[in-house]
């Protein structure tokens, strides 16, 4: 599968199963609360460092994210054989643009994450590329926030 099929597949699977609820039956048109907006992610890590950057991400980052207005939806590794030992795709989500940006910008001043991220780097950097896509759910999605 190539990456952009992946992408594709992933980003179809997002909007059925990356939020944390569902109300059954209602298009997100029928929501009274506005559709948030997600943000899907693929990172790339340098060669024998996937396992670094998933303790990372289950140690620190998912908490970090949390902490800073940034919901947690799902992580994926690829099962191609090209992208299985060094991808990693997730999908967050925010209340809106604004809120993305403020959360980012934290996060990235965060002084324990400055720390997780330099203790994790202690055998050489993990990432080597990161692609990222914002997101809206189209009004016949199945509803979710």
């Amino acid at each position: 599968m190539s990456r952009k099929a992946a992408f594709v597949l992933c980003a179809g699977l997002c909007g059925l199963v990356a939020v944390g609820s569902f109300s059954a039956g209602f298009s997100l048109a029928e929501q009274k609360n506005p559709p948030r907006l997600y943000e899907l992610r693929t990172y790339t890590a340098l060669p024998g460092r996937l396992p670094a950057l998933h303790a990372r991400f289950k140690d620190h980052t998912m908490k970090l994210f949390e902490k800073h207005g940034m919901k947690n939806g799902m992580y994926w590794v690829p099962t191609d054989e090209k992208l299985k030992d060094n991808t990693l795709i997730y999908v967050v989500s925010h209340a809106n643009e604004e809120s993305a940006k403020k959360s980012w910008d934290d996060f990235v001043k965060d002084p324990d994450w400055i720390a997780a991220r330099d203790a994790s780097e202690k055998d050489g950097k993990i990432v080597a590329k990161v692609e990222k896509v914002y997101m809206r759910a189209t009004d016949y999605s199945p509803a979710g926030n």
